[in-house]
């Protein structure tokens, strides 16, 4: 038989054609079809299996359906009323005007007791008198007996004080350790201001609420009431002067413009340029929120320290001030010294930045730190200051030399200010702050005591077991009332009380500002005094403070108000309304809550404070009032299980002494009997507790049966059951012992993110409120410590009506074992719809990997357990990709102006080191030979030695953490999206997916083809990025000036004042105060700063005062212009 043969090779063709065909069709079914390989309807069934299980056993044992129930019943019985904002925030500015006020008027009992007390008093320099000292007290010799200043002084434990040891019948005294501590003008102070103690004991009977009060003495000592122990740190001493205190500066002087010149010329090098140096860092400390700088080097030319800042002063807050430091390190010594070109340039400075109005436009000075002057230069002061002598100059003649001093001197007093000579590092801090005496002279004379507020600060003394606590002080100056001596201006000091923060978050209804709401205030300069997203503390463990914490600005942490029209109308003392979309980082930053943010503010009269509050759109504009008799409200609260907001004030138990043991529910119950007329109470939030409490109350009875009735093969996985209402009550109930709970700080002071707060509802209450109704949340909790990610935390919000507007009534949740919720994904995992049981796909499947993962994109379950808790994109940055292309979820990002970065730093905190009783020794004998041979080689020598002993320390390099700008992601579910597919090509392989919702939850599968290779994709990760800014926009924020409200007072001269031929006359008059270091016995340290010559004058004048010459007198000379 004959074939044809082209027949055949036609036939071959097409064979091959279709085999070839089919195995493409075989591999792309079988790795990129999506249908084929991970079913999306397979998906569907396992989400829903699960979806169904879990909300049945959130709501059983939650209760959310019986609450909801019980809410609706009562439903007709209560009032819904909208928040009046305005209002809100007016009388909130009210209550803490009132609160403010109180503690001005305490200062100003002091400021009157203790300038009669003056008054009464002849100085007697021979005046012996015993004062408690506040190192020495209690404190005993060799033999058993008190030491001199010590003496037995009673100290009890305190809670007001946070159980430290306190006296509330006497104050104590603190003399710096660089002071002789029974100096005769110490002494005489310390004994006319004993008057003060009475009125510090009545002055906290009138307001039980005042912690700290004290009296910080021009002198150098600090009375501090309620008297309490002070110990030196382990070098044995105490560091404290009141006197470079931002209180102290603040009320004793009004706002400054300063430019400081530094003669950097080749006769200042060595030691001259290191006192230089010092001296000028001492000057910076003297500066505060209302004062403006800057700093110029001279030699035959102008070095602006800070070239980027030319021709302009900048706001002395701590984080400029700090940037001026570390140029200051820059500085070295050559060339020629022309002080004229530099005050010239100071003058004009001054002058111009004046004319602007963005300076203090007050006090004017211009600092002098030089080691001489050829020339007088009243030509200079005749074109620039002369006749107003508007800016005061004070000169800092660097050095022993005298040979220039009586041109310095001529400059001081003919510009009314202050000469003074520094010879040795130890001089620096005591004649610095002799020109804020100059300054306060207008306002003493003036007889003006203003009340000065600080901005927020921490004091580390009294720790609420939260860290250190956030202060504010109120203080006024003290004068001298003597005829004799008013012309002079002397300050006698200044009186000031601590303010807690957390005294300001009491006035504060929490449950008027709703879920989301937060009230905050902040300064005028516009730096935050309290804000729930102020973080001012850093660290696990022992928290430390950050650098900047004290200058936070309002548009750091409201940083999505990018024109500052919220800041600005605030910082204006203005009232009135703004709005905005806001992005709030929760849950330690890793979730983000989209709202929308209506603001109120206002200011609080008598400071210079203005307040703020932030109610969030929707269920955040509303509340309700509820009505149940007294009788059955006070029997369901004094349920075992109910508890209420520790932080939130039902009752004011600070008022009086016998009141500050009971507990709030105590309180209520005192103050309903209406046997109690002393106690303040909330009255209307009282009410709303009373029915809360009645709604909530049947819950009990049902947690009880759920634990009766549980049998030993229920779900054992469950054990805890909670509920939070919007007045800060809440019910706990533990379906297994304590002992055997997973996570033992759930609902604990430990779990701050998850209890009621003075400016925040718990972060699952906050979740379930934006969850749709009817439906819940389920979160890993991020606390510290792997073990907690063992848990699971499932919530729902209780809705008080059906509408959109609605107020949240409350929240109920449940936690339940990671190990019980995991079991119960992978069972639905496991099912399938075939008739036959035989299931095409099941998440055992090697070539499939199955997740679940929550609405912010976090894994709650894996088959990898290492990666529970982790951010989805890290383990599937491919799919993680596609989602976000696909907008499955959206990217949020988000701002930090207060985080911390880590640098390397070259130079180490080898200052400590000077302390050291060997590197003092050494150094104190270098210093000596140094000084023998000083006039070879003109401070050369110490120079060399200087870098030879801190080379070391500057070679070895540290990490450590500075203020930075960060931005970071979050991510969010698209709510609208319930399912969805896709693809990732992956080098040629198709990798498949599906997601699909979890029906009511927030919760997603994702089921994920694995047989691709796709590492070609990164991971998406959620760490930070630092914002690096290139030098032009560094300039541009160092220039950057926001509004700023001035002080309302200024005094910045005074006819009465010495006129300057006065001044002339004193020139030669010399002040010698004695320093006596009272806690450094037999130690080297206060010899270190000495020559030859001077530790024999030492020496002498220990032997003439009968002192042991282990300690020093150390001589100060400063002259009185």
């Amino acid at each position: 038989m004959q074939v044809d043969r082209s027949c055949v090779v036609s036939c071959a063709w097409c064979t091959w054609l279709l085999l070839l065909f089919s195995t493409l069709s075989t591999r792309v079914n079988g790795v990129g079809g999506t249908h084929q390989s991970i079913p999306p309807s397979v998906v569907k069934l396992w989400a829903s299996a699960f979806g169904g299980e879990m909300k049945s056993i959130s709501a059983k044992y939650s209760g959310s359906q019986l609450l909801q129930k019980k809410y609706k019943e009562f439903e007709r019985a209560v009032r819904v009323e909208e928040i009046d904002g305005l209002r809100l925030v007016k009388r909130l500015a009210e209550n803490m005007e009132e609160m403010f006020h109180k503690k001005a008027q305490a200062m100003k009992r002091l400021v009157e007791a203790a300038e009669e007390a003056h008054l009464q008093h002849r100085e007697d320099p021979n005046l012996q008198y015993e004062y408690f000292n506040a190192v020495l007290i209690n404190e005993v010799d060799e033999e058993g007996n008190s030491v001199e200043l010590g003496g037995q002084f009673i100290l009890q434990p305190n809670d007001h004080f946070n159980n430290l040891s306190v006296n509330l019948s006497l104050s104590v005294v603190q003399v710096p350790t660089n002071m002789y501590n029974k100096d005769s003008a110490i002494v005489n102070g310390v004994y006319w201001s004993e008057a003060l103690n009475k009125v510090f004991v009545d002055n906290f009977e009138r307001d039980p609420s005042l912690i700290w009060q004290y009296f910080g003495s021009a002198k150098g000592f600090f009375r501090q009431y309620p008297g309490i122990k002070w110990k030196p740190d382990e070098h044995g001493v105490i560091a404290f002067d009141c006197r470079n205190r931002k209180w102290y500066i603040q009320a004793a002087t009004s706002p400054k413009d300063v430019v400081i010149l530094v003669d950097v010329s080749g006769s200042m090098k060595g030691l001259r340029l290191t006192i230089a140096r010092q001296t000028v860092s001492s000057i910076l400390d003297t500066l505060g929120d209302d004062d403006f700088f800057n700093i110029i080097a001279y030699n035959e030319e102008l070095h602006y320290v800070e070239p980027c800042l030319n021709g302009t002063l900048v706001q002395a807050d701590i984080t400029n001030k700090d940037h001026f430091r570390e140029h200051l390190d820059k500085l070295f010594a050559q060339g020629i010294g022309m002080l004229d070109i530099a005050l010239t340039e100071a003058f004009n400075l001054l002058s111009d930045f004046n004319e602007t109005g963005r300076g203090s436009e007050c006090s004017q000075a211009i600092m002098l730190v030089t080691d001489g002057a050829v020339d007088t230069y009243d030509a200079i002061f005749a074109k620039y200051n002369w006749p107003e002598r508007k800016v005061r100059i004070f000169p800092y003649l660097i050095g022993r030399e005298s040979a220039f001093a009586d041109n310095l001197k001529w400059m001081a007093c003919a510009n009314k200010g202050y000469f003074t000579q520094i010879s040795t590092l130890a001089d620096v801090q005591e004649n610095v702050m002799e020109y804020l005496h100059v300054l306060s002279r207008p306002k003493v004379i003036d007889l003006e005591h203003d009340t000065v507020w600080t901005e927020a600060y921490i004091d580390s003394t009294l720790e609420d077991g939260q860290g250190p606590v956030l202060m504010t002080t109120v203080a006024m100056p003290v004068f001298s009332t003597k005829n004799e001596t008013r012309n002079r201006g002397i300050l006698l000091g200044v009186v000031g009380t601590d303010v807690p923060v957390s005294e300001l978050l009491k006035t504060i209804p929490k449950y008027k500002l709703g879920i989301h709401g937060y009230a905050f205030a902040i300064t005028n300069n516009g730096y935050i005094l309290t804000h729930p997203d102020l973080r001012p503390l850093y660290g696990d463990g022992k928290k430390r403070r950050k650098p900047n914490y004290s200058s936070v600005d309002l548009s750091e942490v409201e940083w999505e108000d990018k024109d500052d029209t919220l800041r600005n109308a605030m910082v204006n003392r203005k009232t009135g309304t703004f709005s905005m979309e806001v992005k709030k980082s929760v849950d330690k930053g890793r979730r983000v809550l989209v709202l929308h943010n209506d603001y109120y503010y206002t200011d609080i009269k008598g400071t210079p404070f203005s307040l703020g509050v932030a109610l969030s759109r929707g269920h955040g504009k509303f509340f309700f009032r509820g009505n149940v008799t007294v009788e059955e409200g006070l029997h369901d609260l004094e349920h075992p299980d109910v508890a209420l907001a520790d932080e939130w004030t039902y009752c004011n138990t600070d008022e009086h002494p016998e009141h500050r043991y009971l507990s709030q529910i105590e309180a209520i119950k005192l103050y309903l009997s209406g046997h109690e007329p002393h106690l303040q109470c909330d009255k209307e939030l009282v009410q709303e507790v009373l029915f809360d409490a009645v709604v909530t109350a049947p819950l009990e009875a049902y947690w009880t049966s759920l634990v009766l009735n549980k049998s030993e093969n229920s779900d054992k996985g469950v054990e805890i059951a909670y509920l939070g209402t919007r007045t800060g009550l809440s019910r706990i109930n533990l379906f297994v012992v304590p002992d055997e709970l997973t996570n033992q700080d759930f609902l604990t002071a430990e779990d701050k993110e998850g209890v009621f707060n003075a400016d925040h509802f718990p972060l699952w209450y906050k979740r379930a409120a934006e969850q749709v109704p009817g439906t819940f949340v389920y979160s890993l909790p991020f606390n510290i410590g792997s073990e907690n990610k063992s848990v699971v935390l499932a919530s729902t919000a209780i809705q008080l009506l059906d509408e959109r507007k609605s107020p949240i009534a409350a929240a109920v949740g449940i936690q339940m074992k990671l190990e019980f919720f995991q079991k119960k994904f992978w069972t639905a995992s496991r099912q399938c719809a075939a008739l036959d049981g035989k299931c095409s796909i099941s998440c055992d499947d090697e070539n499939i990997n199955c997740y679940l993962i929550d609405n912010n994109g976090f894994v709650l379950v894996a088959e990898d357990y290492t990666l529970t808790g982790k951010f989805f994109g890290e383990a599937e940055g491919a799919v993680m990709s596609k989602l976000l292309q696909m907008g499955s979820f959206k990217r949020v990002t988000l701002y930090d102006y207060q985080a911390l970065c880590w640098v390397y730093s070259e130079s180490s905190a080898s200052g400590h080191t000077l302390l050291d009783p060997y590197f003092a020794f050494f150094s104190a004998v270098k210093w000596i030979l140094t000084e023998l041979v000083i006039f070879l080689v003109e401070f050369n020598l110490y120079s060399w030695w200087y870098s030879d002993l801190t080379t070391k320390a500057q070679r070895i390099g540290r990490s450590m953490q500075v203020p930075c700008d960060t931005e970071y992601p979050a991510f969010v579910s698209e709510r609208t999206i319930k399912e969805n597919t896709g693809n990732v090509d992956c080098d040629g392989c198709i990798k498949s997916f599906v997601i699909q919702q979890i029906p009511s939850s927030n919760l997603f599968m994702v089921v994920v083809d694995n047989k691709c290779d796709c590492s070609m994709f990164e991971p998406i990760t959620m760490d930070p990025i630092e914002i690096m800014y290139n030098e032009s926009l560094k300039c541009e924020r160092l220039k950057m000036q926001k509004d700023r409200r001035r002080p309302d007072t200024c005094h910045p001269f005074h006819p009465e004042v010495f006129s300057p031929e006065t001044h002339i006359l004193h020139t030669q008059t010399h002040v010698h105060t004695t320093h006596y270091s009272s806690t450094l016995s037999h130690s080297l340290v206060p010899y270190l700063f000495l020559s030859l010559g001077e530790l024999d004058g030492v020496w002498r004048s220990c032997e003439s005062q009968s002192v042991p010459c282990g300690n020093t007198a150390l001589r100060t000379r400063g002259t009185v212009p």
